[in-house]
């Protein structure tokens, strides 16, 4: 009996040290309504962030939580497509890691991950790290450094 105490209670310490205990994400708008999508199935962005934190910083992912989250990737890829390089390059972009857990009430378990995405495209010669955030919702722009792909 002592040992299975003892197991549950170091179960539940890891588990809980694993979830951050206070939200930190500071550009999280509920009311945020989805961005239209252009003819090519992706967001119509029309506007470039002038904040250098947006999507680079932890605190101030790009936030794509429109859709339950076992749907989410879509909007990962309404999302990319619509970028472009400064100069209107076609981009690239990887999943290359998750991190900084937060507490969500979007999600079953009570939290989420942010996805960080490294993008790049020609002429570039150190890959952009995005955080995306696929729980919550907000204003969707393009991050500074980022030109907004034209519509033909």
């Amino acid at each position: 009996m002592k040992k299975y105490l003892l197991l549950s209670c170091f179960t539940l310490i890891l588990a809980t040290s694993c979830i951050s205990t206070r939200l930190t994400i500071k550009n999280i708008d509920d009311k945020a309504p989805m961005p239209k999508l252009t003819k090519e199935k992706t967001f119509e962005l029309t506007e470039i962030s002038s904040d250098k934190k947006y999507g680079y910083d932890p605190d101030y992912p790009i936030n794509l939580g429109f859709l339950p989250v076992q749907n989410a990737d879509i909007n990962i890829k309404r999302y990319f497509g619509a970028l472009s390089g400064p100069q209107g390059q076609p981009i690239t972009y990887e999943l290359v890691d998750s991190c900084c857990p937060f507490p969500s009430g979007k999600n079953n378990m009570g939290a989420g991950l942010l996805d960080v995405y490294e993008v790049t495209w020609e002429g570039l010669s150190v890959p952009k790290r995005l955080h995306i955030n696929l729980y919550e919702r907000g204003e969707i722009i393009a991050p500074a450094g980022f030109g907004i792909k034209k519509i033909l």
